[in-house]
């Protein structure tokens, strides 16, 4: 089982207020359940209007299909919104192996 998750941190100079702001997010976000089927969430920097941090993350059997569907993700973000600065973007993958990953819970 593979777990991969994306970070990004991103400026959006256009934004003048925490309305304007949300209303980026929620349409990130939603696009990115909607297209990769990733779990998605605003992780930081809530009440800063210009600054975003989303989290996102996926489940797969494969690293490469995992990775992919990242690197997607990451690529949809900065074409559908080109007035975002990307900051930050981190992924990862945690690899678990047969059945008694389970058992360190």
């Amino acid at each position: 089982m593979i777990i991969a998750s994306l970070s990004i941190t991103a400026r959006l100079s256009e934004s003048h207020s925490l309305k304007d702001k949300r209303q980026v997010v929620r349409s990130l976000l939603a696009g990115a359940r909607a297209k990769f089927g990733v779990s998605a969430a605003e992780v930081g920097a809530v009440d800063q209007w210009q600054t975003i941090e989303l989290g996102f993350a996926i489940v797969s059997a494969s690293s490469a299909v995992a990775r992919s569907i990242l690197q997607s993700l990451e690529n949809y973000i900065v074409e559908s919104r080109p007035d975002l600065l990307i900051l930050d973007c981190i992924s990862d993958l945690h690899v678990f192996e047969g059945k008694d990953y389970a058992e360190d819970m």
